[in-house]
């Protein structure tokens, strides 16, 4: 997921192509399920299949509708629609009862209760078009308030539980700038007209071109009525938004300038009136703020903020303004950590927050002196596919903590947690799928890198029924980002691997998240460089555990992983084949077609590409094709506009004029989330696998 963290303000069916792109599926679903049963006769274990992917259960939003109630969004997969239902469901916390709340049946989201504890607003899609609805826990009726043509976000209550407020799309019509075309005569057919683009921002990643508008505020009564727009201006006010303590403003971070595209990483808080629509400005501090959260007392207003260094990768602070006083106080400055979601405790006298710790997600307080103490939580378990961190959290009146559990083996599940007594689980969604299957054991690798002796975390997955008097193929699954983090933690994809007879490996080189901004900012301006010897070091510590076939190396990656996948075989030749999975190959085109291209050129390059053309070149793993003889498969959407397939199409043409065997994978209308849907998580795993298959020595297939 290529820089999916900044803050640009964008806001992720089959297979087709060549003969040999759908030879290689039908080769991955053979060629793998055949493998699988091998291992399963010889082993009598219960592996997992591709089946299951459709089987799997997460938790999401979960939050305290009572003292003894916790709600929360579960979500699963549709075979039909090959995709994700949300629906909404409760426990109680004493009996353990576990039940649906509202709408079994229903795709249902944003679901958030009022603060007088007697509705909860939520968002359903009714004809296509998500609608703000009311449900009345006394009389458990639901009613529709909206009837909006672009979909309500960030649904927000006022502290009277009288008003919601939310962010919508707000479209401008674009005006032609050619208004002289004749007449078209009747049942004439001529070709469509161009569309006229000047604004920087013109295509998102999952979006395709966007339209010419911005995200602005509404407020709405929710005895019903029509929504009431209170921002306007061409720059978007959107994000999180808070109500004062008289519900007279709504605090909201945005960037007031139209040139504001061109400065991905800005913003300042302001407050719009709910009766005059008057916004005034609150905070004016270099770097962005963003997320304003009022404090129960309505004393103070906590809020992120990035002291920009134009780094690629830096931590910002979780801060806190005292309203009448006007002081700012840095609360997480001691911490140097990528921080996640925070939450007011009850009283006001402090927060609770995540944060990113060594490929974990974990919990910490800090009251408002910046007194920060960690909570013996981990959190996660909402990563689909690969082992990314993840984990949601929400916290009661006296303390309590419902948290997304973080696993080695299985989907997170809800948990609570209260202090001075054990953690308790409250869910259990995925026994019935997977308690019967055999799933690869998760364990810890710790690696010395060899360029600087920086200790490297990794996590091996051994496939079911692991022996290690045998010997195992390798395969390397390198994240994206790159700054981004891997950790212990359930993810299909690897364990699909693991189920076809492969140990799998995957680290977090220089440059991840989770480390500190030092650790991260190895690779600043420098990148791909030694993340590369980390990765092989990772390689060399796996094959010195004695079960690894050194003949069957195999490596793979997607985004920051696949650029570094492209790199890596242009170094070595120790692999048996490769999967470069939605790469960057050459950043001087990357550069000016990405549609992040004002954060790329301003923070992930010393100038603009056309002064430094020439560092750009010797960065791009295009400059090292020359070097590879590694059987190489690309895979990438056709619709990725965050590494656009003019990457892959350069790698994989330069790689045929090399001689070199290679073949390339297109996923139909896929955005840079190529696995984001069930049916193609199947492609994803079961083309690598099978592309691994032809390329391994003492195959018999071969």
């Amino acid at each position: 997921m290529f820089a999916s963290r900044f803050a640009f303000r964008s806001a992720r069916k089959g297979l087709c192509v060549t003969s040999t792109a759908v030879s290689l599926l039908v080769l991955g679903i053979s060629q793998a399920n055949a493998l699988q049963e091998s291992a399963s006769d010889s082993t009598s274990l219960n592996a997992l299949t591709y089946d299951d992917t459709f089987n799997l259960e997460f938790v999401a939003n979960p939050q305290f509708l009572n003292k003894d109630t916790i709600i929360y969004s579960r979500q699963s997969m549709d075979i039909m629609t090959d995709g994700r239902q949300s629906r909404l469901w409760q426990v109680n916390i004493k009996s353990g009862e576990h039940r649906p709340f509202i709408g079994v049946d229903e795709n249902l989201s944003q679901a958030t209760l009022s603060p007088n504890g007697k509705m909860v607003a939520y968002t359903k899609s009714v004809n296509g078009r998500a609608q703000i609805h009311l449900y009345y826990l006394d009389t458990m009726q639901s009613v529709r308030l909206t009837n909006t043509s672009e979909a309500p976000r960030q649904l927000t209550w006022s502290h009277d539980s009288k008003t919601l407020a939310f962010t919508q799309f707000t479209e401008e019509k674009q005006k032609p700038l050619f208004t002289g075309m004749p007449s078209k005569p009747k049942g004439a057919k001529w070709a469509d007209p161009g569309t006229y683009i000047d604004a920087v921002q013109y295509r998102g990643d999952g979006r395709g071109y966007l339209r010419e508008g911005f995200d602005q505020i509404f407020v709405l009564p929710v005895e019903g009525g029509t929504p009431r727009q209170l921002t306007t201006g061409k720059f978007p006010s959107g994000g999180t938004l808070s109500f004062s303590k008289e519900n007279d403003w709504i605090y909201f971070a945005t960037l007031q300038r139209e040139d504001y595209a061109l400065h991905p990483l800005f913003s300042d808080i302001y407050k719009v009136n709910v009766n005059t629509a008057a916004v005034e400005q609150v905070t004016d501090i270099e770097g962005p703020e963003g997320r304003p959260t009022l404090s129960p007392d309505g004393k103070y207003l906590a809020f992120t903020q990035l002291n920009d260094r134009k780094l690629s990768y830096q931590n910002g602070d979780l801060v806190v303004l005292e309203l009448e006083s006007g002081d700012i106080t840095r609360l997480t400055t001691s911490l140097d950590r990528s921080l996640g979601k925070f939450e007011w405790r009850k009283d006001s006298r402090g927060l609770i927050f995540s944060y990113l710790d060594h490929g974990e997600t974990k919990l910490a307080a800090v009251n408002l002196k910046g007194d920060v103490k960690p909570i013996d939580v981990s959190i996660g378990g909402q990563a689909f596919g690969r082992p990314y961190t993840s984990g949601d959290f929400a916290v009661s009146d006296k303390g309590d903590i419902v948290y997304t559990t973080a696993s080695r083996t299985v989907p997170g599940d809800l948990a609570l947690y209260r202090k001075g007594k054990g953690d308790t689980q409250l869910t259990d969604l995925n026994s019935d799928a997977l308690g019967h299957k055999a799933l690869a054991e998760v364990q810890d690798l710790s690696v010395v890198s060899s360029v600087d002796e920086l200790p490297i975390d990794a996590w091996i997955a051994l496939p079911p029924g692991f022996d290690s008097s045998k010997k195992y193929p390798l395969i390397l699954e390198i994240h994206g980002g790159p700054h981004a983090a891997y950790g212990p933690h359930f993810a299909m994809e690897i364990q699909l691997m693991a189920a076809q007879g492969y140990v799998v490996v995957w680290a977090n080189p220089r440059g991840s998240s989770s480390y500190g901004e030092d650790f991260g900012n190895l690779i600043h301006h420098n990148y791909p460089s030694e993340d590369y010897n980390d990765l092989m070091d990772v390689v060399d510590a796996v094959v010195k555990q004695g079960y690894i076939d050194s003949e069957n190396l195999f490596i793979t990656g997607g985004s920051g992983g696949g650029t570094l996948t492209a790199w890596s075989i242009g170094k070595t030749d120790r692999f048996s084949a490769a999967v470069v999975a939605k790469p960057v190959i050459n950043w001087m085109s990357f550069s000016l077609t990405a549609d992040a291209y004002p954060y790329f050129s301003n923070y992930w390059m010393a100038d603009m590409p056309w002064n430094i053309a020439d560092k750009l070149w010797q960065r791009s793993p295009l400059s090292l094709v020359g070097n590879v003889v590694t059987p190489t498969m690309l895979l990438t959407g056709e619709a990725d506009h965050r590494t656009p397939i003019s990457e892959t199409e350069q790698y994989y043409q330069a790689l045929k004029l090399q001689g070199v065997d290679a073949a390339m994978v297109r996923i139909p209308g896929a955005s840079h989330g190529i696995a984001s849907r069930p049916s193609r998580l199947i492609q994803k795993v079961g083309n690598i696998v099978a592309w691994f298959e032809r390329y391994k020595k003492g195959n018999d297939s071969e």
